[in-house]
């Protein structure tokens, strides 16, 4: 089974991230590209209520349809991910939407992607409307060495979806939610 093993870090603003990433030894793996996410979910919001997502991103000219399932309760946010690559995301909509399947949320970022000479982690720059996060994905144990290299302690994880730190954000402003969108 794939597993997702991940976490989030607010970082004040993009100069800031790349300062952090770059004097930590990592180096850009995939430039910064636009992400317009879909996430589907069925009429009665089945998969939000188990905790489960079905997205479909457009990142530049790729496009990738995701399964994650419920995380467990962890320190960090890990749960089952199922990807692939598909060739025409508009030819997907229809597709989800005859199974049954209607877009309920969407939400947008800038992401780039960084590596390590060596190491077998990830980590992700995403400006997002509501902020700044560097995301850093691998073993807890990859995880935890790359949050102390990188100034961050335990109490700084953010296990969060963007969904809820988005929901958390307009709750806290006092507006109405809609869609996560610049």
């Amino acid at each position: 089974m794939a597993r997702e093993t991940e976490i989030k870090l607010a970082v004040p603003d993009v100069r800031a991230g790349r300062r952090l990433l770059r004097t930590a030894g990592f180096r850009v793996s995939r430039r910064r590209v636009f992400e317009a996410n879909t996430v589907f979910d069925t009429p009665r919001t089945d998969l939000r209520r188990a905790c489960k997502l079905l997205r479909l991103r457009e990142a530049g000219v790729l496009a990738t349809l995701t399964y994650k399932g419920a995380p467990l309760a962890s320190r960090y946010k890990s749960r089952e991910e199922l990807e692939t690559g598909i060739a025409d995301a508009r030819a997907m909509r229809p597709i989800l939407e005859r199974l049954g399947f209607r877009p309920a949320w969407r939400y947008e970022k800038y992401r780039t992607e960084y590596k390590l000479r060596r190491g077998a982690g990830m980590a992700t720059l995403d400006e997002t409307p509501i902020g700044v996060y560097l995301e850093l994905e691998g073993s807890p144990r990859w995880i935890d060495r790359m949050a102390r290299v990188l100034g961050f302690a335990r109490q700084d994880y953010i296990t969060a979806s963007y969904a809820r730190l988005y929901l958390e954000d307009c709750q806290r402003r006092g507006v109405k939610p809609g869609d996560l969108v610049f």
